[in-house]
Formats: C-alpha cells, structure tokens, sequence
C-alpha cells in the first residue's frame, strides 16, 4: 500500500496548478490531503475520479477553511466522519478510512500561529486527540496518522531551532507533547525510521525565498502504529511537487509478505 499526505493549502488552487497530473505520476494507493479550505461540491474531481480514486471528505462547517480528505483506489470497509468531539469536528481536522490491514487517517492539527488565541485551542486539540487515539487503538490498533502535525519535533526537524525556540509549532509544550503522542499511542515516526539526516522539511514560508533556500521546517508526518513497523518499506519527502507551501509525504507498506 502505497500512500501519500499532502497539505495542499487549498485543494482547487492546488488542482488548478495541475495537482491531478502529478497524483497520476506518483500513483499512490491512498491520498491523504489537508486543508481543503472547500466543500466537496465546489471541487470538480472528476480527473481524480478518471485515475481511479473514489473521494472522502470531512470539510469544516466554515466555508473556505480547514478541512480534510481521503482519495483511494482502495475501497474502504468503514468510513469514519470526524472523532465525536464537537469542536474539533465542526473544524474538520479528522477522518479515517478503515481498510483490511490498517486504518488511516489524514489530519490536520490546529496552528497556534496566533499565540493569543489559537494556542490554546491547539494544546487542547493535542490533548483529546491523544486520548482519542488511546481509545482508538483498542479497535484499531493498526493505525496509520497521516498529516499536517503543525509541530517540529526535534531541533534536526527545523532549519533554525534556536530563533524558533519561542515561536509556535517549535514551543517546548508542543515537541513534549509530540514526544508524548508517539510513546503513549506506540506510534513511529516514518520518516525518522528511515532517515537520519538533517535538512529534510515539508514546509517553508512564502517569504524571504524560503523555499529555494531550504529554510523550511518538517511538520508533516506519517505515523505508523509500533504493530506495522516490519510492514514498512520506503518513506520519502517528495520535494519536487510544488503545488502549495507544504510538499507530500511518502510511506510504503507492504501487506503482502508475511
């Protein structure tokens, strides 16, 4: 199974800078995109659907914002809508499809750019997150969590840790709680399983040529339940897409071997 993660900052600009011609290239089995920032219906998918992905959305009740969404070849056994918590789910950050082997799921955590207001919210986002993937995990133990975490773990995940040390998605409040996410609910970081260098993002900011100078920070990810770590095969960070200010993420899994 191959699957792919993409914040793609807008779903029809990123369609419109011709998204549907690279999914057909990369040919992944499962497509996780975040921030939609769309209603299924004001999104023509029809060159996805003639790739062969059937689409599954959770759009957040405000128009224009957030927003999650799960393309697969692969028809699902179950399709879960949101987590049952309120405020997250009128956000539409969460929704997971069931298949055989394992459950995934595309996310988008908050962003606590804002300090003042949103912090907050994203620590308590983190916090029931976690518990409900505790919870989770005593049905669906076979989870893959793909997405747009919003934090940089490690000082190797972030092109200047000590000038970020106080801006959000690099606090300390938010790595320890990554920390905590990973041990708690057994997960592994995919990447980081794989690849030990330094210098490898998943997003840089629209200014100061940020992008071309590789001043980026690594806050997307697939985690993979501790139970799939010998099903993992490949991982990659697909750099060269270029359709938004976050790039895909890559993971591999292979169910067929025992």
């Amino acid at each position: 199974m191959k699957i792919i993660s993409y914040n793609v900052n807008g779903i029809r600009a990123a369609l419109n800078k011709g998204l549907a011609d690279w999914l057909k290239a990369a040919n992944p089995d499962v497509f996780c995109v975040q921030e939609t920032k769309a209603m299924p219906e004001q999104v023509d998918i029809s060159e996805l659907e003639q790739l062969g992905y059937t689409a599954y959305w959770h759009s957040a009740t405000r128009k224009g914002y957030s927003g999650v969404a799960i393309f697969s070849k692969i028809k699902p056994n179950h399709v879960q809508i949101g987590t049952g918590i309120d405020y997250i789910d009128f956000e539409g950050r969460v929704i997971r499809l069931d298949f055989d082997h394992c459950s995934v799921i595309s996310l988008y955590l908050p962003s606590g750019t804002n300090m003042d207001v949103r912090l907050d919210f994203k620590l308590q986002f983190c916090e029931d997150f976690l518990n409900y993937i505790k919870e989770l995990k005593h049905s669906k133990p076979n989870l893959v969590i793909c997405g747009d975490y919003n934090i940089c773990h490690e000082a190797i995940d972030i092109h200047d840790p000590v000038r970020n040390a106080k801006v959000s998605g690099f606090l300390p409040v938010e790595r320890e709680w990554m920390s905590r996410f990973m041990a708690e609910c057994d997960m592994i970081d995919s990447f980081r399983y794989f690849v030990k260098e330094s210098h490898h993002y998943t997003w840089w900011s629209y200014r100061a040529n940020a992008r071309n100078n590789n001043k980026g920070w690594r806050i997307d990810y697939n985690m993979v339940s501790k139970s799939l770590e010998e099903k993992m095969k490949r991982v990659a960070i697909l750099s060269e897409a270029k359709h938004s200010d976050h790039c895909p993420i890559l993971i591999e899994l292979d169910f067929e071997t025992t």
